[in-house]
């Protein structure tokens, strides 16, 4: 809870300087709100972390091997970055952009997932066997 306290008024605070400086220098606007996402990002990285082992942890429990974690992983992992990415170029005027980070990512998140898909396609062809 104190955590998201510090990022809510970090978040507060760089949304109103972005909205002084988008008047004067808009390019500082957006560097400023790169700057405060990269700092909370660090601030969370710990808790990443710990949801990666604890997946792995609980993966290990059930038989899975880490190749069919690693899948789940990168696609969560693009799918943050994407929408991180995206929102950065809509807060700069820039929605195009934005959607083409989101097809990008879209598809990107598919070929990452794929090994994951071949997998359960075999598990299924082992399972009607």
């Amino acid at each position: 809870m104190d955590t998201m306290v510090k990022l809510a008024a970090a978040g507060v605070t760089a949304v109103v300087l972005s909205g002084v400086l988008k008047k004067s220098a808009p390019e500082l606007a957006v560097l400023l709100t790169l700057a405060a996402g990269v700092w909370m990002l660090a601030v969370v990285a710990d808790g990443l972390g710990a949801v990666v082992e604890l997946m792995k942890e609980l993966a290990g429990q059930a038989g899975a091997s880490e190749e069919l974690l690693e899948p789940v992983v990168k696609t969560v992992a693009l799918s943050i970055l994407t929408r991180l990415t995206a929102e950065i170029c809509r807060s700069a005027g820039e929605s195009g952009v934005a959607a083409f980070v989101e097809t990008a990512g879209t598809v990107l998140a598919l070929v990452a997932a794929l090994p994951l898909v071949r997998a359960v396609a075999l598990l299924m062809g082992e399972l009607l066997v």
